[in-house]
């Protein structure tokens, strides 16, 4: 279990050793769904309200764009508020998780090395509700974002007061020209699904064998693996039997972070 966590934690570092100039690559930590062709489908299960489906709906035709994958907006398989994973697609969910201090966070299911078995994204009302955080450019960009993750991106960039990319995959303080991929993530994708599997990870709903719900504190999330400049950890990972692991991205309010997290 320890030399399995080794390896979590040096595919952590790796990534983040990659995940700084626009210029430089941005997979996250080489994490991919299996499949044996492209282009591949994707199914996004909805299960957020109506404040959220136009986000929802902008996200999956922005990264179908991609030359490489499809994303398919289905009916939901989780409760909002455990947003419990299903296999072979990603669940996506939206309640009033409190005040864990973050705005959103995507969790993948990892096994057979790098291969991605199953995805959740949660955006938290909490804060969305709020007039900081209640727009339509961050939503968007936090749904964008949150769901990139779930592809296998990292961010371009992590410091929140560097002039916008123009892409949601950056942080920022002010999301209003960040609001949908740019060109470098698309070109990513192609080297990140630049090769076929001999199998696939995406396909029919079904059980998620060992991993657990994702709660809405670090406790429910494993180790820190990653950290912001300012100090704050916004990647973890969590061992879930042998050959199996979570790992979460979590996307902090301004001024928030792990302390904020006080409930599971």
């Amino acid at each position: 279990m320890k030399t399995l966590f080794k390896g979590a934690l040096a595919l952590g570092v790796a990534a983040a050793a990659l995940t700084t100039p626009a210029s430089a690559t941005h997979s996250w930590g080489g994490y991919h769904w299996a499949r044996t062709s492209n282009p591949f489908t994707l199914k996004l299960g909805d299960n957020v309200d109506s404040s959220w489906d136009a986000y929802l709906a902008t996200t999956s035709v922005d990264w179908t764009a991609s030359a490489v994958l499809n994303t398919v907006i289905v009916t939901g398989g989780a409760k909002p508020r455990s947003c419990r994973a299903t296999t072979g697609r990603v669940e996506v969910c939206n309640a009033a998780y409190g005040n864990t201090g973050w705005l959103g966070i995507a969790s993948i299911s990892i096994a057979s090395g790098n291969h991605i078995s199953s995805g959740t994204v949660k955006q938290n009302d909490t804060y969305f509700n709020t007039s900081s955080y209640n727009t339509p450019a961050w939503r968007n960009m936090v749904m964008c974002q949150e769901v990139g993750h779930t592809l296998g991106l990292d961010h371009q960039d992590e410091a929140f007061d560097n002039p916008n990319l123009g892409t949601c995959m950056d942080y920022t303080n002010d999301p209003s020209t960040n609001q949908h991929p740019n060109t470098h993530d698309y070109d990513m994708l192609l080297s990140i699904y630049g090769h076929n599997d001999s199998s696939t990870t995406v396909g029919a709903a079904g059980p998620t064998g060992n991993r657990a719900e994702i709660g809405n504190s670090p406790k429910s999330w494993g180790r820190p693996v990653h950290y912001l400049r300012d100090g704050r950890p916004d990647q973890y990972v969590r061992l879930d039997g042998p050959g199996q692991m979570t790992v979460t991205y979590v996307y902090w309010a301004r001024g928030k972070g792990p302390k904020d997290s006080l409930v599971d």
